[in-house]
Order: structure tokens, then C-alpha cells, then sequence
């Protein structure tokens, strides 16, 4: 049984007794496995063609891929003509990336105490599934605004809530799925949007979700039906300048039907 199944009541416990113990966990697991088992290919599919649906023109730009794993979505800047730079914080993730996309540049990079990247400041960012492994989500988000020459393609797990909140969260850091560093965060919404707003000129949310079982179609239902070990996620686009895009909102909204 993965981690991802036990109740997170159950694996606070049981760290808690362990480290009470005086020891740590530890364990060697395949990035490959991890990201390609049906559950994650799946999700990475329907990430992927929502994206798609935007209809916002990629083609020939400069793109920063941060926390790219074993480079899963890399191949969609690739086939557009882009000139990509790849980064992961995990020594056998990039080991990986080296090797699939040879022509690319892959760099070490932890959002968490993060580094100049040489070429930036880059047409695109993409960071999908990273900020919510992060300890220093503000910080992050800083750091990709200071490398986004045009657009921010963000995409997240979150916490409900109109408040402002962060919502520090223990993970694995040995699993390549979660935190590099052992802790992660659930920032609101409302969080995000705040945030993203200070640092951009123009912030959008896409007016349908993925289709997708953890990307809620109307978040009032949602917050009220939260389990604790359920994943919500959340798509933000941010941009330099005005994106003339019917299926964008410079709002919040509470509904968000899967596209079509």
C-alpha cells in the first residue's frame, strides 16, 4: 500500500511515534513508478488537455519548467517550438531528464531556498503540482515572478476558505511525489489570488476545470464535502499583459464546470 492511501490521521501518528523513537524514515522509491502509475498519468492527461483548451499561443517561446519531476509535461512546450529549461530539485529526477530530453537544459533547482537561473527571464513559467510540496510558498512565487517575462501557468492543491491562509502540512520527503524538504502547504484561494495579484499585472483563473475528480466543479459543495485526505486543486494564469481570453475570469468563481 502507497502512502497516498493511508489517512493522514493515521501517518501523523504513526511519525509521531516513530520519531518519538529516535528514528527516521526512510525508503528508496522509483520516480518512474511513482509518475507513471495509472493514477498520475491519468491526472497528467487531464492537466495537459485543459491546458491545451486555453487556447493561449506558446509556440517558439522561452519556457522555465520548474518542478518537472521526470518531465511529464516538458514534451508539450517541446512540440510547440519551445526552448525549454527543466528543473527538479531530485537528484534521480534530473538524472532522468538528462536522459529523455538530452537536448534540453536541465538544472538543479529547490523552490525552496532557490537560485538564479541562467537565461531567465522567460516568455512562460510553468509550475504545475510544485507550490503546494513548498514550506516558503510566498517566497516561491516571488522568485517565479522575477523570472516570468510574460506568463505564469500555475497550477495547485488548496485548502478551502475565504480566509488568507498558507495551512502549513507534514510529507514524505522521501517519496518524489511530495516535498523535497518534509514540508508542504495548502494555501486558500483566496491566498493565491492575493498573492498573485501583488506580483502581476493580470491574474485569471480558467472558467472550467480540468476533468478531473480533484479539481472541483463548485467549490461551495466542495468545501462543504472537504475530507481530510482529499486533494483540491486549482489552475491560476498570470500574465504581464492583458489576455483578451473568453475562457479566463479576472475573478474568483465559485463554479468551474469541466471543459469540454
Amino acid at each position: 500500500m502507497s502512502c497516498q492511501k493511508i489517512p493522514a490521521i493515521i501517518r501523523k501518528s504513526v511519525r509521531k511515534i516513530i520519531k518519538k523513537a529516535g528514528y527516521e524514515i526512510t525508503r528508496s522509491i522509483d520516480p518512474i513508478y511513482s509518475f507513471h502509475s495509472n493514477e498520475y498519468l491519468r491526472i497528467n492527461a487531464r492537466r495537459l488537455e485543459h491546458l491545451a483548451s486555453l487556447k493561449i499561443s506558446v509556440e517558439g517561446m522561452t519556457v522555465l519548467e520548474v518542478g518537472a519531476g521526470i518531465g511529464d509535461h516538458s514534451h508539450y512546450y517541446i512540440d510547440r517550438g519551445c526552448r525549454i529549461t527543466i528543473t527538479e530539485a531530485r537528484t534521480e529526477s534530473l538524472q532522468l531528464l538528462k536522459k529523455r530530453y538530452p537536448n534540453c537544459d536541465i538544472q538543479f533547482l529547490d523552490l525552496d531556498a532557490p537560485s538564479p537561473i541562467e537565461g531567465s527571464p522567460f516568455d512562460v513559467v510553468h509550475c504545475y503540482g510544485l507550490l503546494y510540496h513548498l514550506s516558503k510558498p510566498k517566497q516561491a512565487l516571488s522568485f517565479l515572478s522575477q523570472h516570468t517575462g510574460k506568463i505564469l501557468f500555475l497550477e495547485t492543491c488548496v485548502s478551502h476558505g475565504d480566509k488568507s491562509q498558507i495551512n502549513l502540512i507534514e510529507e514524505w520527503q522521501s517519496d518524489p511525489l511530495q516535498s523535497f524538504n518534509g514540508i508542504g502547504c495548502r494555501p486558500t484561494r483566496t491566498w493565491l489570488f492575493k498573492e498573485l495579484n501583488d506580483l502581476f499585472e493580470y491574474v485569471y483563473v480558467p472558467k472550467n476545470q480540468p476533468r478531473h475528480e480533484q479539481f472541483p466543479v463548485d467549490w461551495t459543495i466542495a468545501a462543504k464535502q472537504q475530507e481530510d485526505d482529499r486533494l483540491y486543486r486549482s489552475v491560476f494564469i498570470a500574465s504581464r499583459e492583458p489576455l483578451e481570453n473568453e475562457v479566463l475570469s479576472s475573478i474568483l468563481l465559485s463554479q468551474q464546470p469541466g471543459h469540454e
